[in-house]
């Protein structure tokens, strides 16, 4: 699985953080950052919805 985040329509809103916060995180910069590019199998389901449940559509999954 690789995630991907296009950073141009990304509002930073943290739904996707506080679905799988291993994997995405605001800062205090108030910026989303990409904590891994390949998180592991046991969080395909959060990475999955927190893709579903991203407003702007930024989150794509490959698998």
């Amino acid at each position: 699985m690789r995630v991907k985040v296009n950073y141009d329509l990304c509002s930073s809103n943290a739904v996707c953080m506080g679905i799988a916060p291993e994997v995405f995180e605001v800062r205090d910069d108030g910026y989303l950052y990409l904590l891994t590019e390949t998180p592991g199998p046991e969080l395909a389901d959060k990475v999955k919805l927190a893709a579903q449940a991203c407003p702007n559509g930024a989150i794509s999954v490959e698998e």
